[in-house]
């Protein structure tokens, strides 16, 4: 496959406005996949730093809605173009009451409760087998925790994002299930992503914003025609707005913070099928792709 840059070591996936500061270098436009398109990939520059920046749900507002991301082909067109290191952000809501609206934090831990969706590139074959403590990577965690701490004081590490198939909110007994099992976060984005990434041996964390309180956590009138559909108050929305608007500089200053060689073990997930000769160097050989 052509590479139409030269290789970027550090990616984000985030929003559509996430990058207006930012100068880009080239629209690279989707990538080519054996998995179909990716989103149109950008390269930037900001802070002396380069960067590839995909927007997961479109370029003009939110047009793909969580269920039908084509999170293999994002995911295999970051490999292709040299990514290792990849800060996604996400935002969730709250099943936790003292979470505040507005509140920038690193989550702990995933449980995944999607359905269908195409989560890993070794389908039918017997690889794949990978160990998912810790789910995401420790290294950009605390370097993303740092870079939260500096804009916000603080930074909460322990969160369990409960990700959800969507496009629909979750029932109040489902928050209420999620709850239960130790959920303290709900949202529609992380997963398969972050899977795919350890797949590829990919370094992967989640910058979450909280954008409102999950059904029935606190009781808020319908109001049809808004965003969340009332669950998120008018106070509250300056807060996310607030949040929002530090994404880029949290992202770009934890990939600035981390060292150029990883210390994790991301980068060594599929090691075992190495070393039993399964697979070779060259990750493209490892997946059966589609006719």
């Amino acid at each position: 496959m052509a590479k139409p840059i030269e290789q970027c070591e550090l990616a984000i996936i985030g929003g559509s406005q996430g990058f207006r500061t930012a100068q880009e270098r080239a629209n690279l436009g989707p990538i080519s996949t054996p998995f179909g398109e990716s989103v149109p990939v950008h390269h930037l520059s900001m802070h002396d730093t380069e960067v590839l920046f995909i927007s997961r749900h479109g370029e003009r507002g939110y047009t793909i809605s969580a269920p039908y991301v084509n999170y293999r082909a994002n995911i295999w067109a970051l490999k292709e173009m040299g990514v290792r290191r990849i800060v996604a952000w996400s935002g969730p809501g709250a099943i936790d009451p003292t979470v505040p609206i507005g509140n920038l934090l690193v989550p702990g831990d995933v449980v995944d409760e999607t359905k269908g969706r195409d989560y890993t590139f070794f389908d039918g074959l017997g690889i794949g087998f990978i160990r998912q403590n810790t789910v995401f990577c420790p290294e950009l965690a605390e370097s993303l925790r740092a870079a939260i701490v500096d804009v916000q004081g603080h930074c909460r590490t322990n969160d369990v994002y409960v990700c959800t198939q969507g496009p629909r909110l979750e029932t109040p007994a489902e928050i209420r299930k999620f709850a239960q099992y130790g959920g303290t976060l709900v949202g529609m984005t992380l997963v398969p992503e972050a899977f795919l990434a350890r797949e590829l041996e990919m370094c992967y964390c989640p910058l979450c914003y909280v954008t409102n309180y999950a059904e029935g956590v606190i009781q808020r009138p319908y109001r049809a025609g808004e965003l969340f559909e009332g669950l998120l108050g008018e106070d509250e929305r300056v807060k996310v707005d607030a949040a929002v608007s530090a994404l880029p500089r949290i992202a770009m200053g934890a990939l600035t913070r981390v060292s150029d060689t990883p210390s994790c073990k991301c980068q060594l997930s599929m090691e075992r099928y190495r070393r039993r000769g399964d697979i070779g160097e060259d990750w493209h050989t490892w997946i059966e792709q589609p006719a």
